[in-house]
């Protein structure tokens, strides 16, 4: 019994060396570098101004390599590190600044990327931009772990820089603000409130995986000489964290909700698509959109109308998938009569297709014919190289063509072969006239020359 006992033991303080991080933590310069990176003024703003606008033009081009740069400029962290550090060290002060500053930059931030989407002649959102207005549950946990790693990495006594860096990338503060900027620009309030929706989302749990480090790494909390000062500041910064973390929680649930629906959607329509309902007609598209009043599933059909009795059923099976509260709409692009109308416009396009596809196929199969003869061609070349060798040493390279003259009055045309050397001394007249011969029998030509090259 007490040998598993010293067993697990040995094995704990095993792995707890491997993970431990308390050794290597200087906690005076960790609250020393987050309490200056809060800082905002001079460089830091104009740092600040031309990042957000070469974030905008990355978002505006589509160009990943620009956003990425953008983002390892950034001094965006800073006030938020700021935030999770004083609510962890209870520092009223810390906290004020943080705040102030976080107000400060996001504002700044949204002044610089509205004026440029303005003045942008591209007028659509790019991919980019759009990837930035529906956050998902993977967002909550790129920031949250991407924020660990941060204050990790900030509190060693050797701070890795390519984790800051890092670090900066995957949590993406700068692109919800240039979206929410967009949004702004071109009046879009459901694209501003998407991206700034996600930038709070990420600055949140980016804030609460530094508190949690703070408190495990049992950073010393602030000195108050009055105790009843002490008792208010930590009120105040409960209060704040309840305020925060409360409309958080229920985004969170919101967030999760929809995730889950839309995976249950996908499986429904999945499922839906092999009911003999569909047997005489044909999904085009599928729109799903979650909405806590009602959300509902779109369906585009085409081909033999769908009655009033099937679309009860297909309502009927949403049970199944627990989605029974989700509204079913059902498009139908052709009925039955639209179908026999548009019968003969359908076949005759059907058949330009085939046509066209046989076109094709008869160029693929002379492509494929030109190829094997060169292949053959090649292969031939390759073996009277080796015979000659062997027979003509005297032979340094050669080339055989097949030539058209035509004759521009008559316009008769004679084929003629003509075999080209280049000999490493010049031949007597016997040893070309030899060789003709030689490759008008090889080769199996009656006509057929041979021309030195110079």
């Amino acid at each position: 019994m007490n040998s598993g006992k010293q067993l697990l033991t040995i094995v704990y303080r095993f792995l707890r060396s491997l993970v431990h991080l308390e050794d290597s933590t200087d906690q005076e310069l960790t609250i020393a570098t987050i309490t200056n990176s809060v800082e905002f003024k001079g460089v830091n703003i104009w740092i600040l101004f031309l990042a957000i606008i070469v974030a905008s033009v990355g978002l505006d081009t589509n160009s990943t390599a620009v956003i990425i740069g953008a983002m390892l400029i950034s001094p965006l962290m800073g006030p938020i590190n700021g935030i999770g550090l004083a609510v962890g060290i209870i520092d009223d002060d810390l906290l004020k600044k943080s705040i102030y500053n976080l107000i400060l930059m996001v504002s700044i931030s949204l002044i610089a990327s509205t004026t440029y989407f303005i003045l942008s002649p591209i007028a659509n959102a790019q991919s980019e931009l759009l990837a930035r207005t529906q956050p998902t549950i993977f967002d909550v946990f790129i920031a949250f772990f991407g924020g660990m790693a941060g204050i990790v990495a900030t509190s060693r006594k050797s701070q890795p820089f390519t984790v800051i860096s890092g670090v900066a990338i995957a949590t993406a503060l700068m692109p919800p603000l240039c979206t929410a900027g967009f949004g702004i620009a071109h009046l879009s309030i459901k694209m501003f409130f998407g991206a700034f929706y996600l930038f709070f989302i990420n600055s949140f749990f980016i804030a609460l995986a530094t508190y949690l480090m703070v408190r495990y790494l049992k950073f010393p909390t602030k000195k108050f000489a009055d105790k009843n000062r002490r008792k208010f500041v930590k009120r105040f910064i409960i209060i704040f964290a309840v305020v925060i973390i409360v409309p958080s929680l229920f985004m969170a649930v919101r967030m999760i909700k929809e995730i889950r629906f839309n995976a249950q959607a996908t499986k429904y329509l999945s499922a839906i698509q092999t009911d003999p309902i569909f047997n005489s007609s044909s999904m085009v598209s599928q729109t799903c959109k979650y909405d806590k009043k009602e959300p509902f599933i779109e369906i585009s059909v085409v081909g033999a109308e769908i009655d009033s009795l099937q679309l009860v059923g297909l309502q009927n099976r949403m049970a199944d998938f627990g989605i029974s509260h989700t509204h079913l709409k059902i498009r139908q692009i052709w009925g039955v009569k639209e179908t026999y109308q548009n019968h003969d416009a359908m076949f005759e396009l059907i058949e330009k297709k085939d046509l066209q596809i046989v076109e094709l196929q008869q160029i693929i199969d002379s492509l494929n014919i030109t190829l094997k003869q060169q292949s053959h061609q090649i292969e031939i070349d390759i073996q009277i190289a080796k015979e000659l060798a062997v027979s003509y040493p005297n032979i340094e390279t050669f080339s055989f063509t097949m030539h058209h003259f035509i004759a521009p009055k008559t316009l008769d045309m004679e084929v003629a072969y003509i075999f080209s050397v280049k000999w490493y001394e010049e031949p007597v007249a016997t040893e070309k006239e030899h060789l003709e011969k030689w490759l008008q029998v090889r080769l199996e030509l009656p006509e057929l020359r041979v021309e030195n090259i110079n």
